[in-house]
């Protein structure tokens, strides 16, 4: 290889904290701002060859749409001159940041909103600025006990329902109240955290971006604004590392729909004080990651590709019976005042139906993937179950890969279809669940139709 190829690489983080009163979204209800626990960030790390460049930014927020992020791409191309298809920009998932997106009753702050794009593009600046001679290397190591499924079996006698249908579920996402019913958990976790670590050829620390499949902690009273145990992992890494302080540790998130560490069935012990579980979790995956380092098998000379493709995949709407029935349940609809119960949730996804109408039968789904040396990095823009991530690591055995989820756009959760038709939360029609029977094996076989042939 001759010089010319010689990667360079440089990161850099942007502080994106919300200022006091800006609405919180991540919940059914509009939180406001009102304690800020840890700064949040846009963080970019730049990757450049002679022949190519590729950009990640993973943002500190709950979801951002297409329109948003390509916006931020458009701003991003015309200063810095990089194409869309190379561009990677995604959420970590924090449910204690600001909101940039309408999410149930939880409308965009939109003065927040506003700043978004700019602030994208200048810590992609900043990292570009930064850029110097580096090595890069994959790396993983098995992290099974901080990730559970959400989604439970529950005994015969427990009945889910579902509020946009009025009938039985067979699963229930998340049973507060009636752990003693549960039977068993539905699905099993990704259990790998993957991690792409960036060094210069001085030995210096650059970055590190991880990824992992787990929802978020929400440890913390609404109200607060925290980057979750995805700020703490950042954190806890440049002090294992011993890194100098321009180092940029981030977190992306995996394919974790299905996945959090809610600890229904009382198995683990974690902590129960505010912020001392995300705290425990993110310092020992930091500490798990960093053993593996000594492992590693550096390259300096990595070939840079992308692969982007837009794929169209159908919606689940209302139908004309059912948009009447729910037309007459938001006419009665006390919104100001609703309880996060079930008759609560019935009007809340009367709403849902009645604004899901307006949107087009169908949806654009980008799907990308990044060709780093021997590595590879996908990204779908939703919720992607475990057991998809699974599938796609399954296919490419032996080539280092993960899957950033909630990148490039939110268009929710996207569930196999088995896991469609047993119901529960992430299945309940909406704004951020209309996908229909066939969307994820649609995504899935195109992101492994672009690993396979770009």
């Amino acid at each position: 290889m001759n010089d010319q190829a010689t990667l360079l690489a440089g990161a850099a983080r942007l502080d994106i904290t919300p200022p006091l009163g800006t609405l919180i979204n991540g919940d059914f209800v509009t939180h406001y701002a009102q304690t800020i626990h840890d700064p949040l960030y846009a963080k970019a790390l730049w990757l450049e060859t002679s022949s190519e460049a590729l950009v990640f930014v993973v943002v500190d927020i709950c979801v951002m749409g297409q329109e948003l992020i390509d916006e931020a791409k458009v701003l991003i191309g015309k200063i810095h001159g990089i194409a869309p298809a190379a561009i990677m920009i995604s959420s970590t998932h924090t449910h204690a940041g600001g909101s940039v997106e309408e999410v149930h009753l939880v409308p965009a702050d939109l003065a927040y909103r506003r700043k978004m794009p700019a602030w994208i593009s200048e810590a992609v600046g900043l990292a570009k600025i930064r850029k110097k001679a580096a090595k890069l290397a994959f790396g993983s190591v098995q992290a099974p006990e901080h990730q559970l499924c959400r989604r439970f079996w529950m005994q015969e006698g427990y009945i889910p329902i579902n509020p946009v249908t009025g009938k039985r579920d067979t699963i229930k996402t998340n049973p507060f109240g009636v752990e003693n019913q549960i039977l068993r958990p539905v699905a099993v976790p990704d259990p790998e955290l993957c991690f792409l670590a960036v060094q210069g050829l001085d030995g210096n620390w650059i970055s590190i971006l991880g990824n992992y499949s787990m929802h978020y902690v929400g440890d913390w009273e609404n109200g607060t604004v925290t980057a979750d145990y995805f700020g703490t992992f950042s954190e806890a890494l440049k002090k294992e590392l011993r890194a100098e302080q321009d180092f940029v540790g981030i977190l992306t998130n995996g394919t974790s729909g299905d996945i959090n560490i809610w600890d229904f069935l009382r198995e683990k012990n974690y902590p129960e004080a505010h912020f001392a579980k995300s705290k425990l979790i993110g310092e020992d995956l930091a500490a798990k990651l960093t053993e593996q380092i000594p492992d590693l098998k550096w390259d300096s000379h990595p070939k840079l590709g992308s692969s982007f493709t837009i794929v169209e995949v159908k919606r689940r709407l209302p139908d004309e019976q059912e948009l009447a029935i729910a037309r007459e349940k938001v006419a009665k609809g006390d919104y100001e005042n609703l309880q996060p119960n079930q008759e609560g949730w019935e009007y809340l996804y009367a709403r849902e139906q009645v604004l899901l109408a307006e949107y087009p039968s169908s949806a654009e789904c980008p799907i990308q993937i990044f060709h780093i040396g021997n590595g590879r990095v996908g990204a779908l823009p939703g919720e992607i179950f475990s057991e998809t991530g699974l599938m796609i690591k399954e296919a490419f055995k032996g080539t280092p890969y993960f899957t950033v989820c909630l990148a490039n756009g939110n268009l929710g959760y996207i569930p196999p279809a088995h896991e469609l038709e047993k119901g529960g939360y992430e299945t309940w029609r909406c704004r951020i669940s209309n996908l229909d029977l066939d969307a994820e094996e649609t995504i899935r076989k195109k992101l492994l139709d672009l690993l396979a042939f770009g």
